[in-house]
């Protein structure tokens, strides 16, 4: 289909173009090779000394060069809502954005859209990997927190627990773009969700600042909800790791304990399963729900050479799944 309308293109379109007539192209990009890509690979951006000049404006900012002048995270105004009210368009897209797949997501509304070619696991293996619910009882749970940082404005959290079957169920997804206040009050809330023990929370940018502000917003929110006894327990643990290697080395293993068994996702996390799907080893982005769900996997499960690719990964022995004197920890009901 795609060389179809490059052909089109080439011998129906242009023949009939008028000289020094303009070209206007308005479009959804599904694909990293559409016509979009191959005429701009071909004739150049104007910035780049080329021919087109390219206008794209996502519902959600995504950078700092926004056409409209927007933070990253600001939505696209809508004609049905007030200009001003920022509030209800931001709330319209985010339901938008739960409705659709990831997939049209990332095409339709931010333009971005995603291969799965080359990934380091493919969509079909994900489906395969959704139990929902979880069927297995949790020994532990954990939250991990990739801070926004490095050029990147997203916050990855993830959550999930060590079943006692001696899987990870990874079940939770909360990631953001938002201040560090925000992106830790989301961490906490998902900790006590959870019956967390532990959140482990990369060190790379910030240092011990995410540490700080985590148990500021568990401090905060025990305060602010007394009536709420999943605050009143003694606050998680606030782990620091720091990553040794880079992302594809420390994504493959993780990835093949996918592919073994050994992790599932214990909820519907499109998102996430999109970024499994379509990140490529050679993407310069930094996924932030790749990076949390790697220091999920490593923090709570057994992982071969983990030691080799963050500085302090917390295994627990599968003597620990058993279900004779196990801890046990309330699964959260919905």
């Amino acid at each position: 289909m795609r060389d179809g309308v490059w052909d089109w293109y080439s011998s129906d379109f242009l023949t009939r173009l008028a000289p020094g007539g303009p070209v206007v192209a308005m479009l959804t990009p599904w694909h990293e090779d559409d016509w979009s890509h191959r005429v701009l690979e071909r004739d150049g951006r104007v910035e780049e000394g080329g021919e087109w000049e390219v206008v794209r404006i996502p519902a959600l900012a995504d950078s700092d060069d926004d056409p409209l002048g927007r933070a990253p995270g600001e939505p696209l105004p809508h004609p049905m809502l007030e200009e001003s009210d920022t509030d209800a368009a931001l709330a319209h897209w985010n339901e938008r954005r739960r409705q659709v797949t990831a997939r049209d997501w990332g095409a339709l509304y931010q333009l971005d859209p995603k291969p799965s070619e080359g990934a380091l696991v493919d969509r079909d293996m994900l489906r395969r990997q959704r139990h929902t619910p979880p069927p297995a009882d949790p020994v532990k749970a954990a939250v991990a927190v990739d801070p926004s940082g490095g050029g990147r404005d997203t916050a990855g959290i993830i959550g999930g627990y060590l079943g006692d079957d001696g899987r990870l169920y990874i079940t939770d997804d909360a990631t953001m773009i938002g201040s560090s206040d925000t992106w830790a009050r989301s961490a906490c809330e998902m900790a006590a969700a959870l019956g967390a023990e532990v959140i482990v929370v990369e060190k790379n940018y910030g240092g011990d600042m995410a540490r700080n502000v985590i148990r500021s917003a568990w401090d905060h929110l025990a305060r602010t909800r007394d009536d709420d006894e999943r605050f009143q327990r003694l606050a998680p643990q606030v782990k620091m790791v720091s990553a040794k290697k880079g992302k594809l080395l420390r994504a493959e293993p993780v990835a093949q304990q996918l592919i073994e068994d050994r992790v599932r996702l214990g909820a519907n996390l499109p998102e996430l399963e999109e970024e499994w799907a379509s990140w490529q080893p050679t993407d310069p982005d930094s996924p932030g729900r790749i990076d949390a769900s790697c220091y999920l996997v490593y923090a709570v499960l057994p992982v071969p050479g983990a030691e080799a690719l963050i500085s302090s990964p917390a295994g627990v022995p599968r003597s620990r799944t058993a279900r004779s004197g196990a801890a046990r920890i309330q699964r959260r009901r919905t």
